[in-house]
C-alpha cells in the first residue's frame, strides 16, 4: 500500500493528521460545512506549528505537499472509496443532519476507523474487557448513532496535539500550542493495523524544507498494540479541559491546572489509577508533573468551556464518562463528581435560554 485514500470527518482539528499524511504521498477527502469545503477546494489549508529552538512557528501549506486534499459535504462522499475514515469533529456533532447517514454509512462499510475525538466512541468502549458499555450510553448526546459499527473496525487516536483555529483567521488556518503525538491503539485486524504503520512509518520519514535546511517536525502517529494507552488522555480533560469550566464563565487551561496544583494533582491521578483498573499499564501513562508542565503553554480555556459559554446545548462528556467507568469500578473523587455537577446545570441552564 503506497498511497491511502483517507477520510476525515471533521476539517479543524482533522487537518493536522492530514497535513502529517499528506506530507506522506496520501490523498485526504475532508468532511466539513460548505463554506469551510469551498475555501479548502480554492486554497487548501494552512498548519502553524511550534518548533523546538525556533523564535518563529513553521507554516505548512497543504498546497505543496506530496498528497492532495479535497473537501466535500457528507452527502458528497462514500466511504468505501477509502482505506481509513478519521473522526475528528466534536462528539454531539455525529447526531446532525447529514453527518449522522454518513456515520451510519461509515459503520456499515466496516472500512477501518479511527477516532481523534477526546471522548471515545462508545463501539471503542465495547472493546473493554470487563466494562458494560449500555450502563456508559447516559455520556452520549445520541448513542444509536454508535450502533452499527463492528468494535473492533474502530479504534482510538489520543488527541494529545493541541490546536486552535485562530479567530482573527479564515476558517483553513490551524495554530498547533502544543505539538505532542498522536497514540493510536491497534484494530482487531492486522491488514488494518498495516495501514496504521504505513502512516507512522511515513509521518517519522517527513523533513520540512526551512531557511536553514529540512528539519524534523514534531506531531508523530505512535502505533500501539494496547488498546488502553489513548486513554491517557482521560487524565489530562479532567485535570485541566473541564476544570476551564467555571460556575459562571471559564480560565484557561493553565490556570486550571496551576492555580490550585495538588487538586489537580488528586484528580489526575485518581483517572490514571481508574485506567490502571481497567487494565492499562502505568508506564503508558503520562505522569502528572510531565502534564502540568505541559500546560503552563495552554493559555487558551478548552473547546468544551467555550462551546457552554457560547450557549451550546450540548458537549462532549468525557466527564461523566470517565465518572459512569469509575462507578464500574466502584471508584469516585470530589471533584470529578463535582465537574459533572457543574457542567450539568451549566447545560442545563443553556437549554432552558435557547428554548425560552
Amino acid at each position: 500500500m503506497s498511497h491511502c485514500n483517507i477520510l476525515i470527518l471533521g476539517a479543524s482539528y482533522g487537518s493536522l493528521l492530514a497535513s502529517k499524511m499528506m506530507f506522506g504521498g496520501h490523498n485526504v477527502t475532508l468532511v466539513c460545512l460548505p463554506a469551510e469545503a469551498d475555501l479548502i477546494n480554492a486554497e487548501g489549508f494552512r498548519v502553524r506549528m511550534p518548533i523546538k529552538g525556533r523564535k518563529d512557528p513553521i507554516e505548512i501549506d497543504s498546497r505543496k505537499l506530496p498528497g492532495k486534499v479535497s473537501a466535500a459535504g457528507p452527502a458528497d462522499v462514500n466511504p468505501k472509496d477509502f482505506d481509513l475514515i478519521g473522526l475528528a469533529m466534536q462528539e454531539p456533532q455525529y447526531g446532525s443532519p447529514g453527518v449522522r447517514d454518513l456515520l451510519d454509512a461509515v459503520a456499515k462499510s466496516r472500512i477501518p476507523c479511527m477516532s481523534i475525538m477526546n471522548m471515545p466512541p462508545l463501539p471503542y468502549m465495547k472493546r473493554i474487557p470487563g466494562l458494560d458499555a449500555e450502563k456508559l450510553k447516559p455520556a452520549y448526546t445520541n448513542h444509536s448513532v454508535w450502533d452499527n459499527f463492528e468494535p473492533g473496525a474502530l479504534t482510538l487516536c489520543s488527541p494529545d496535539p493541541q490546536a486552535v483555529r485562530p479567530p482573527e483567521e479564515k476558517v483553513n488556518v490551524l495554530q498547533v500550542t502544543l505539538p505532542t503525538n498522536f497514540k493510536v491503539a491497534r484494530f482487531d485486524d492486522e491488514k488494518s493495523n498495516d495501514i496504521l504503520r504505513v502512516l507512522e512509518r511515513d509521518i517519522d520519514a517527513v523533513r520540512f524544507d526551512s531557511p536553514e535546511g529540512k528539519i524534523e517536525l514534531p506531531v508523530k502517529l505512535r502505533f500501539h498494540e494496547s488498546i488502553f494507552v489513548p486513554l491517557a488522555k482521560w487524565a489530562m480533560l479532567m485535570a485541566g479541559n473541564y476544570r476551564c469550566i467555571t460556575r459562571d464563565g471559564m480560565r484557561t487551561a493553565k490556570e486550571a491546572v496551576h492555580s490550585n496544583l495538588e487538586e489537580s494533582r488528586s484528580v489526575y491521578n485518581f483517572v490514571v489509577d481508574v485506567c490502571v483498573a481497567l487494565g492499562a499499564d502505568r508506564t503508558d501513562m503520562v505522569p502528572f508533573d510531565k502534564y502540568a508542565a505541559a500546560a503552563e503553554s495552554l493559555s487558551r480555556p478548552a473547546s468544551a468551556a467555550r462551546a457552554l459559554n457560547n450557549g451550546a446545548p450540548n458537549i462532549e462528556r468525557a466527564d461523566k464518562l470517565v465518572q459512569l467507568v469509575a462507578q464500574q469500578l466502584q471508584m469516585r473523587h470530589p471533584v470529578l463528581d463535582g465537574i459533572v455537577t457543574l457542567v450539568d446545570s451549566r447545560l442545563d441552564a443553556n437549554r432552558k435560554k435557547a428554548a425560552a
